[in-house]
């Protein structure tokens, strides 16, 4: 497998801790410890990112950011260590607003995701406060708040479903049944627990689908497949204990299975799953990213993993 890197000079005057492409991977988002956020136009086929925005108002280290997907306009959501979620919209070509601020917290906003483009406009957000919440677009323009009291000392990292159970779709189509969303959410924390909760649009209420115990430090990151991935839900879960877990959840039984990556040499920050699911990007702490592949010809029954490494960067240069 051939391994492209490209370097692109932020600007930052802090560490930086995270980068997002937004869903055509036309823009780069960056954020830092600096307080700022910083957007790039990406030019095609001359690896040229070219600053078009800082964003100021945070008054804390920023962790992450996150695009909406482009149904809702140009929106990028971001959080810090201010205890503030902000929401910004690009008005004009370049030209950016703070159209909301979120306050609800009372510690640091750890992690963000953008609920699936079907459940309409809906971002989570985890604190190490030990809550998540729900923000939600309202059609008036406004947004709701609400709070799931997730993990005991704080939360660290959250993911939504897709919007549709596995099989969903060919089911309704063979039966001409209508195709129902399904709101579920995972969750990690410094308790060492991957939670897995759900929506009930009757009562509005998440209740706790299960809990997923097998880390023996603080969960750092959580990352729910594409539903093209398996015909099963699939979660990674990664931990301060240099390992990550791959969860996957019996269609039957809705029991949940597990298998582990061989364990790392340092701990693993963070899981990202490929658009369509196929591979998985794993970040520790030594500078490395590894790309795993399921092997094909795995022996389901194992308690062996039957995940493969096919890909490695470290410091930013492809490994061979």
């Amino acid at each position: 497998m051939t391994t492209q890197t490209e370097t692109v000079e932020t600007l930052h005057e802090d560490l930086i801790h995270d980068a997002q492409l937004d869903y055509y991977g036309k823009k780069l988002a960056t954020c830092s410890s600096d307080r700022t956020i910083r957007i790039y136009d990406v030019q095609d086929g001359t690896q040229q990112h070219v600053q078009v925005a800082e964003l100021k108002a945070h008054e804390g280290p920023v962790w992450q950011v996150a695009w909406a997907h482009p149904q809702f306009g140009v929106l990028l959501a971001s959080c810090s260590y201010d205890r503030k979620v902000c929401i910004w919209k690009e008005q004009q070509a370049n030209q950016w607003i703070r159209v909301y601020t979120y306050e609800g917290h009372t510690s640091s906003v750890n992690a963000l995701a953008w609920a699936p483009a079907e459940l309409g406009l809906v971002l989570a957000c985890a604190s190490a406060d030990t809550t998540v919440s729900i923000l939600t677009h309202q059609a008036d323009d406004t947004w709701t708040a609400s709070k799931i009291n997730a993990h005991q000392i704080g939360c660290n990292g959250v993911s939504w479903a897709p919007a549709y159970e596995p099989g969903a779709i060919v089911s309704s189509a063979g039966s001409g049944a209508q195709l129902s969303t399904s709101a579920q959410l995972v969750t990690g924390g410094c308790d060492n627990l991957v939670k897995v909760w759900r929506h009930d649009p009757a009562t509005q209420a998440w209740s706790l689908e299960a809990t997923l115990a097998e880390h023996t430090d603080w969960v750092r990151d959580v990352a729910w497949a594409p539903i093209a991935a398996s015909p099963t839900s699939v979660i990674v879960s990664c931990s301060q204990d240099q390992r990550v877990i791959i969860w996957t959840r019996d269609a039957e039984s809705s029991q949940w299975s597990k298998k582990a990556l061989p364990t790392f040499s340092s701990t693993v920050w963070k899981v990202s799953w490929s658009l369509t699911g196929g591979i998985l990007a794993v970040s520790t702490g030594d500078n490395k990213v590894t790309l795993w592949q399921e092997s094909l010809q795995a022996d389901s029954t194992s308690g062996e993993s039957d995940w493969t490494q096919i890909g490695s960067v470290h410091d930013g240069q492809p490994v061979q």
